[in-house]
């Protein structure tokens, strides 16, 4: 990923162009390294986004909200209570370097005029967002507190002196000259990207090998690469100091973006698609969009998956212990047999006996019955009687347990099916709810009440032009099922496989077999058997459709329902 020192000088200018001068309206704090600064500007509304995730650390303009957590964390307050309404007057790169600083100017608690700086230092793991006060240079806070067990060289703390990452010895870009470019590459070619790299400040790897591949690129022989390598750069500080980027995304065979810069890519120019945008922010908000979604979703579905797990393996070991419980029970008809046997051989047997041998009456076989010690023969038989009602009773409860087990785990393997389904955060945390409310997650401890979810159900349309809605969770299902759908139109859902509710809705119309086939189509594509073919599809006219009573999210029992065997759609 190349946020290197050319690109945080491309968005610092884009940020000095659109809000420089402009009022911090609202301070926001989506994960514990991200920020949303709300602007206002005479250039309009802007939300800057700002992360200090070790592996996709930046800064940059959005346009989508991301979900905020019901509670404001504490830096979010911090911020909130010393810039929120501060006017940004400075907005500058630390030389080369990915360290971006905002001057702001705002009021204490008595009304008087003070100076703030937000310091944002985009370099991998030691990334972080840091807040002084401009006066004394002393920390406020930082997004993640370094002690000296960290780092023993810079402590990043409250009350401490605010230093800079130590200084490597790197030139910047508009300190090179060809005489002193010669001298830095005069080494075998193969490794001057390297060289350029650990000599100049502000370039990655990628900026590096570019350099090289732009002399290349022009025809220079090896004794001048040091003057293509030159123009090269002053063309990128021509680009910068002008304004002349050309924002630009290449993307894999799978369509995945792989790197993005505000100039040509010559080592992937010719081999990868190459998508361009208007603006850097345009740029990198696609590019971190489309690369880093699968996995923030990964890493916020990491608790609910754990707990999804355990939850079913110890559904899973009740189920096999009830079953063997079960299993016991119903071999206890040897009880009542003993029972009988006992009542009609009284005479024969013996106090005081451990064992007794009697004639089987109903197979003419002999039968060797244990016995107590201390009990009398007809004691024994009524034992043997009262452990064969208990057995009895016990088949009849174990069966209920069994049976209200098999719900469980089919509800709590849709959920599984639903988290891995799940193309954002907002479902994610719709799931989380959803877990909470039914009592297999515990609730996060905050002040605030939870948001509801505006994301409602997935929309499609046949190509005969029928509307086709599908639940993207067990909450969903039921307010689709029950609330928005007509007891005329068709409910659909994959046969004893988890997945969602798919409602064709038919506005007084009737849909012939192709309209029936795409939306049984669509509920294949959303269950588990998403990835299987001549999946098993039910569908039913919705009145037919009911919930038992306190039954789970998204559960329920059908009737007068036809199959029809189908391929997940996926046009």
């Amino acid at each position: 990923m190349s946020f290197d020192g050319i690109i945080t000088s491309a968005i610092v200018s884009e940020m000095n162009q659109n809000i420089l001068g402009g009022k911090i309206e609202k301070v926001y704090q989506p994960e514990a390294d991200e920020l949303v600064i709300n602007i206002h500007s005479k250039s309009g509304n802007f939300k800057l986004y700002a992360s200090c995730n070790s592996s996709h650390a930046r800064i940059h303009f959005i346009k989508e909200n991301p979900v905020n957590p019901p509670a404001p964390l504490s830096f979010c307050m911090l911020l909130r209570k010393h810039i929120q309404a501060g006017k940004i007057s400075e907005i500058i790169q630390k030389g080369s370097e990915r360290i971006i600083e905002f001057s702001i100017e705002t009021y204490n608690e008595l009304g008087f005029s003070v100076n703030k700086k937000l310091i944002i230092e985009i370099m991998g793991k030691h990334s972080n967002i840091i807040l002084i006060d401009m006066e004394t240079m002393k920390i406020i806070d930082s997004i993640k507190r370094i002690s000296i067990d960290v780092n023993r060289y810079r402590q990043l703390l409250p009350g401490k002196i605010y230093e800079y990452p130590p200084d490597q010895g790197k030139l910047t870009l508009k300190e090179l000259t060809p005489d002193t470019l010669k001298t830095i590459i005069d080494t075998d070619i193969s490794l001057i990207p390297k060289v350029l790299l650990s000599s100049l400040q502000g370039i990655s790897p990628a900026v590096a090998n570019n350099l090289l591949d732009a002399a290349l690129e022009k025809g220079y022989h090896p004794a001048n690469l040091h003057i293509g390598i030159y123009e090269a750069v002053a063309e990128i500080i021509k680009k910068l100091d002008h304004r002349e980027m050309d924002p630009v995304v290449y993307l894999g065979e799978s369509k995945t973006p792989i790197d993005f810069h505000i100039m040509k890519l010559y080592a992937l120019d010719n081999i990868n698609e190459s998508v361009y945008f208007d603006t850097l922010s345009e740029a990198m908000e696609f590019y971190f969009a489309n690369k880093d979604s699968s996995n923030r979703i990964r890493q916020k579905s990491v608790d609910l998956e754990k707990a999804i797990n355990n939850n079913l393996n110890k559904l899973y070991l009740k189920k096999q212990r009830l079953s063997e419980d079960l299993l016991h029970a119903e071999d206890s008809e040897n009880y009542r047999l003993f029972g009988e046997l006992l009542t009609a051989s009284l005479h024969q047997i013996k106090p005081g006996e451990s064992q007794t041998k009697v004639n089987n009456y109903y197979d003419n076989t002999e039968v060797t019955i244990p016995l107590d010690k201390k009990l009398s023969p007809s004691k024994n038989a009524q034992n043997y009687f009262k452990k064969y009602g208990k057995s009895k009773t016990a088949v009849k409860e174990k069966a209920l347990q069994l049976e209200e087990l098999a719900l469980d785990i089919e509800y709590i393997e849709s959920v599984a099916s639903f988290l891995e389904g799940a193309s954002s955060l907002a479902e994610i945390e719709d799931i989380r709810a959803e877990l909470v409310s039914s009592g297999y997650l515990k609730k996060r401890k905050t002040t605030a009440k939870p948001s509801k979810s505006k994301l409602g159900p997935y929309a499609f349309t046949t190509k005969d032009g029928f509307r086709v809605l599908v639940g993207r969770n067990n909450v969903d299902n039921d307010i689709l099922t029950f609330k928005t759908a007509s007891p005329k139109d068709i409910w659909f859902h994959t046969k004893d496989i988890p997945g969602s509710h798919v409602i064709l809705f038919l506005d007084g119309k009737s849909p012939d077999d192709q309209t029936i086939i795409e939306a049984a189509s669509l509920a294949a594509l959303h269950s588990k058997a998403k990835d299987s073919e001549n999946v098993p599809v039910d569908y039913t006219k919705v009145r037919y459709v009911k919930k038992p009573n306190g039954a789970k999210p998204g559960m329920v029992i059908f009737t007068g329902n036809k199959t029809v065997y189908i391929n997940p759609y996926k046009s």
